[in-house]
């Protein structure tokens, strides 16, 4: 049977990963200037190069938003249902989604990352199933086929498949480039589902191994660290790779503080914690929670008390886990000793949880 299926792209999508920029979100000028080269129209042709011969009805968008690629594809029937005026944006994607939702389609497919993947939300909700073909820098959202080849093989298969309500997340990327991970739920769209092809959280433990991850994880801990601010890191083997990365050998169940690759504490007590915040106020706070329990804090890491945790501020709490024990730990709990301040931590909380990976787990706050 025909479907018919509205494709985007976002033709700077991504642009600012192989130049150091972690993400592209208003940095396309200083993507250009370090010498970024566009990829989405590549990641497109990719996928759309093996439905070059199925039975598909294509509308698109002038030009670089779709056209070039399905063209690239060896596709060359389809229908241009929105010409963007100038260089394409934010406004563009919801323009071309809201023509896509006037066509009646039956699916919706886009090539980019978070950022398009919240403008396709806000355009079309959940009224039409939507895929997206990655090409960012983060694709945090569980809205993506895992590569271009498994989005070829969704498209195809897509309405004999069921679909499930993925997460988009709204990613704060510059927050990202100075090392924090700060991100939040923004909304679920439809995405046609098949284990293995679409992303997610489980998809990731399922592909690597404990200490695997461990080294990911310390990979990009180690990437993010700002110089000048002190680092306390918490007990745990995760943890603990994250110094060893450094060349430095840590206290496995005790808090050690290092900073600018160098241990300015080893097994420190909250009184030192406090003292090495007082000269130094730049600081974040990197812990693991205790697998299957869930404790983040209060179990094992008491050095890391209420006072400290308000001297270095909630939003540099730094939670870390391989994805095996984020697996076997349903729910996060904290018990700093100070039950406001725990409300305050809020709902859930991202985990790193691999290199440039992260998932979003859920803190309960029992009464």
């Amino acid at each position: 049977m025909r479907k018919t299926v509205g494709f985007l792209v976002n033709p700077v999508a991504g642009m600012g990963g192989a130049v150091g920029l972690a993400g592209t979100d208003g940095k396309v000028s200083e993507a250009l200037l370090r010498g970024a080269v566009p990829r989405a129209r590549d990641r497109a042709v990719q996928a759309l190069s093996l439905l070059r011969d199925d039975d598909i009805t294509w509308y698109t968008c002038a030009a670089p938003m779709g056209e070039d690629a399905l063209a690239g594809a060896g596709i060359d029937r389809f229908t241009v249902v929105y010409q963007p005026s100038g260089p394409t944006g934010a406004a563009d994607t919801k323009a071309a989604c809201r023509a896509f939702l006037d066509a009646g389609l039956d699916l919706i497919v886009f090539c980019g990352g978070d950022g398009t993947a919240r403008d396709v939300f806000d355009a079309v909700g959940r009224s039409v199933p939507v895929l997206g073909i990655p090409a960012g820098v983060k694709m945090y959202s569980a809205v993506f086929a895992v590569n271009p080849a498994a989005a070829a093989d969704l498209i195809r298969r897509a309405g004999g498949v069921a679909c499930r309500d993925s997460e988009v997340m709204d990613v704060d990327e510059e927050a990202y480039r100075s090392g924090r991970l700060s991100a939040r739920l923004y909304g679920y769209l439809r995405v046609p589902y098949i284990p293995e092809r679409t992303q997610g959280g489980k998809q990731v433990f399922e592909q690597q191994d404990e200490e695997r991850a461990k080294d990911d994880i310390a990979a990009f801990i180690n990437e993010v660290m700002l110089p000048e601010t002190l680092y306390i890191i918490g007990a745990g083997s995760t943890t603990a790779r994250i110094m060893e990365r450094l060349g430095l050998t840590p206290t496995l169940l005790g808090v050690d503080v290092v900073r600018d690759g160098e241990v300015v504490a080893r097994n420190a007590d909250e009184r030192t914690l406090l003292a090495l915040l007082d000269r130094c106020p730049r600081a974040k706070i990197i812990v693991s929670p205790i697998g299957a329990q869930g404790f983040v804090l209060g179990r094992g890491n008491q050095q890391i008390s209420p006072a400290v945790l308000r001297k270095t501020g909630l939003s540099n709490l730094v939670v870390v886990a391989t994805p095996g024990k984020l697996a076997a730990t349903p729910l996060l709990y904290v018990d700093s000793g100070d039950p406001a301040l725990d409300r305050d931590i809020g709902d859930s909380l991202l985990v790193v949880s691999g290199y440039r990976v992260a998932q979003r787990k859920r803190v309960l706050h029992p009464e």
